[in-house]
């Protein structure tokens, strides 16, 4: 689309280039590594596991938490710990990252699709009460872009069939849903704290629940099935060295230079979800009242920590398609991404039966979905050459 710029001469709005997101780092989390480096004590399972774990418990209010190594990692011993296995069936939406599907497969279980709600583009309950059956064992419902699903529907209809409701909330630490934090809601939920998520520690997870059987199991899965508590094991201890693995598990361990990274990064969390949201809500005033373009709604239960900003475009009122839009924004140095390709498109999945047709409303959302910048550090010029851009190339584009 080289002609986008030349609209106003051939310059495009801004002469430096800004990404769909980026970590935040300050002389606070530079010390907050350097101390655990310098203090002589463990760099995995050390103390600040624990001192994060009780953070994550307080911010999520849930009982137990669990650090683990990655979001992927949070969500395969969640389902673990859900006893999900060979044969059972797992509700999720196709609006994910691969890890919310894949999680089932690491299982032996198979991932079974729900429907979004085309207004808040998360799971819809209603498409996943249509999906139960006799081998449903659970449902991950995703908070996607941090805006909590519809969790009193899902519940009833996890108590009403007996399945576990796993939420991944990789996008939404510090959400509320009617006042309480979405951390605490669910029968478990995962967290993720790769670099574009609100808070980081470079890579890095947790699983949240108030089950004191499911955190204990959680506890297993996360270190290799070993446990070195008595009252777990089958024979009595040898002496103070003594371990016994009682169960399948795996390396799943955080270290606590990230542990101590995401203790710092916790403490700027209000700040986080407070500049993005003011973004969030300059760009929808900015881009509600345009008929090219749809914003995504918010449920009113939901305080919504905003982790990513999509934007729909409407191709019957533009001249160009998602596609077009999208070298569009890059030419104006506006570089974007596509959040997500639903699920079941991807070869490996095609190879497991599944084909497209499966969520109507989450494919025509897919084809119509941009994600806009949005991060702590963006100034408000960066927000205002991102909305000047977008508005631009609308206007230049409307039918």
């Amino acid at each position: 689309m080289n002609d986008i710029p030349a609209i106003e001469g051939g310059v495009p709005v801004r002469d430096r280039k800004i990404y769909y997101g980026h970590q935040y780092l300050d002389e606070a989390d530079y010390r907050a590594v350097q101390n655990v480096l310098q203090s002589g004590a463990d760099l995995t399972c050390g103390p600040r596991i624990g001192e994060l774990e009780r953070r994550l418990c307080e911010i999520g209010g849930a009982r137990y938490a669990v650090a683990v190594s990655s979001g992927t990692a949070a969500l395969h011993i969640a389902c673990l710990a859900a006893g999900i296995g060979e044969g059972d069936e797992v509700i999720t939406t196709p609006i994910t990252f691969a890890a919310s599907a894949n999680c089932a497969l690491y299982c032996g279980a198979r991932p079974v699709f729900a429907d979004i709600d085309d207004r808040t583009y998360n799971i819809d309950p209603q498409s996943v009460l249509a999906h139960v059956t006799p081998r449903t064992r659970a449902v991950v419902a995703v908070d996607y872009t941090g805006q909590s699903t519809q969790i009193d529907e899902l519940r009833q209809i996890c108590k009403k069939y007996n399945l576990l409701l796993i939420t991944d909330g990789a996008h939404s630490i510090g959400t509320r849903y009617k006042g309480q934090p979405t951390g605490s809601l669910a029968d478990l939920t995962t967290f993720s704290f790769h670099p574009v998520k609100t808070v980081t520690a470079g890579e890095g997870g947790a699983v949240l629940t108030n089950d004191p059987a499911l955190y204990q199991k959680l506890l297993l899965y996360r270190s290799h099935g070993i446990t070195r508590d008595p009252s777990q094991m089958e024979n009595e201890p040898e002496g103070p060295w003594y371990y016994e693995q009682v169960a399948l598990g795996y390396n799943n361990r955080m270290t606590d230079i990230q542990a101590a990274l995401l203790i710092s990064q916790l403490e700027k969390l209000e700040r986080f979800k407070a500049r993005r949201r003011q973004i969030t809500a300059r760009y929808d005033e900015a881009f509600s009242g345009m008929e090219q373009l749809r914003v995504q709604e918010e449920i009113p239960e939901s305080d919504t920590a905003r982790h990513l900003y999509i934007l729909r475009i409407r191709p019957e009122k533009l001249r160009i398609d998602r596609r077009g839009f999208f070298d569009a924004l890059a030419a104006e140095n506006i570089c974007c991404n596509v959040h997500y390709i639903p699920v079941y498109y991807f070869p490996y999945y095609r190879k497991l039966g599944y084909s497209r047709g499966l969520c109507p409303k989450a494919e025509k959302l897919y084809e119509e979905i941009i994600t806009l910048p949005l991060y702590y550090a963006m100034s408000d010029q960066d927000v205002d050459d991102v909305i000047r851009a977008v508005r631009r190339i609308a206007g230049y584009y409307a039918v």
